[in-house]
């Protein structure tokens, strides 16, 4: 608004110099004579020059609005949508402040080394399962949102929904159309070397989905072994999913570990990908942060050595406890030199042995030469 404002001044302000010129220029002609006509013509090029550059400022001031229009490319860039499916997860731009708050997947290290060893394993297996020749490899391992995951899976697939029982929550394998295609032409005697036919606009078939169950089957068994020695825990496989909407298993905006793997088989092959919220991996953190395994984060087991020696040397007050009776503030408060307070315990009644105020075991009151014993009879757990 202030440059709308500026464009109308300027005018009038040459306008206003343009009149004060001729002014001057008549009163020139009439005190000079012919004397004054140069004059006249250097004020009247001043005056033309000066409601040009008003002009000009005009016009550009017009059309400032208009002369710089982002494109598409840079409208990507701007929101951080420019980079591909398949890159290393940086993100720029809106979607790099976006995905700030999300944890990073690199704080807990060794991840890599279960998903490393679960590779292993799945090249093991997936060879014996197909009898055909398998590799396994990885792709990536990125943070992402789980509403952003579910948007993003390319349709069809088949998403199986499992269940980490020592773990109480629950995760996401995705087959995506190519593997599943090459699953079912290896199990059903295939001929090497032709691609796996690909039919568009038709759901799963029965035979498809049970043959790719077992294969999640065996997946979720190398999956269990490969956590194996970090927690034990069992991965059973839950229900089957061709619509992401029914594979919900976390709120959207909640963080989660993607993993992307690539299975090959010769000329045929797809990716399989599972996610893992990290509320799943929460029982494991701890261990997850290890820089390798069977790390104890600077602890000394000499110094606990040390100090579990010293602790059985430690003396303790212990209280033995006749009885516990409960009284209103008035009554404590009423009670005067040389009252009597009744209790209700008998020579044989059971005697409480408290330390610190924790009860810890229970015996019978005596007597033991000039002194009042307890034998201890029952140890409180």
């Amino acid at each position: 608004m202030a440059d709308d404002d500026e464009a109308p001044d300027d005018a009038q302000t040459a306008a206003d110099w343009e009149a004060m010129m001729a002014a001057e220029d008549g009163d020139s002609a009439d005190l000079g004579g012919d004397g004054g006509g140069g004059g006249n013509d250097n004020d009247e090029d001043m005056a033309a020059e000066w409601a040009a550059m008003v002009d000009e400022d005009e016009g550009e001031l017009d059309g400032a609005g208009n002369s710089r229009v982002l494109n598409q490319d840079e409208i990507d860039s701007l929101l951080g949508f420019d980079s591909d499916e398949d890159d290393d997860g940086d993100r720029t731009g809106i979607q790099a402040i976006i995905n700030s708050a999300l944890v990073s997947y690199e704080r807990l290290p060794m991840l890599e080394v279960v998903f490393d060893r679960l590779i292993r394993m799945m090249s093991t297996s997936l060879r014996n399962f197909t009898s055909d020749n398998v590799e396994v490899s990885l792709d990536n391992i990125t943070s992402i949102r789980f509403g952003d995951y579910l948007n993003s899976i390319p349709l069809p697939a088949m998403l199986s929904v499992f269940r980490a029982e020592q773990w109480d929550n629950y995760g996401l394998l995705t087959v995506d159309s190519s593997l599943i295609y090459s699953i079912v032409d290896v199990l059903l005697g295939g001929r090497r070397g032709t691609a796996a036919m690909r039919i568009e606009g038709r759901p799963y078939t029965t035979i498809e989905i049970n043959l790719v169950s077992r294969m999640v089957e065996v997946v979720l068994e190398d999956i269990s072994a490969a956590f194996e020695p970090l927690s034990p825990v069992n991965f059973v496989f839950d229900r089957l999913e061709t619509n992401p909407r029914f594979a919900t298993i976390a709120q959207p905006n909640n963080a989660a570990v993607l993993v992307k793997l690539r299975i090959d088989m010769e000329d045929r092959g797809g990716r399989l990908e599972m996610l893992l919220p990290y509320a799943t991996l929460e029982p494991i953190r701890k261990l997850l942060l290890q820089m390798f395994m069977g790390e104890k984060f600077g602890r000394d087991s000499i110094w606990e050595g040390h100090l579990a020696t010293e602790l059985w040397q430690t003396s303790v007050d212990l209280e033995a406890v006749l009885e516990d009776q409960t009284l209103t503030l008035r009554q404590v408060m009423g009670l005067e030199v040389g009252e009597t307070l009744m209790l209700n315990g008998k020579p044989d009644s059971p005697i409480s042995l408290r330390c610190g105020g924790i009860p810890l075991m229970t015996g019978r009151m005596g007597r033991m030469g000039q002194n009042i014993a307890v034998r201890v009879e029952e140890r409180l757990r």
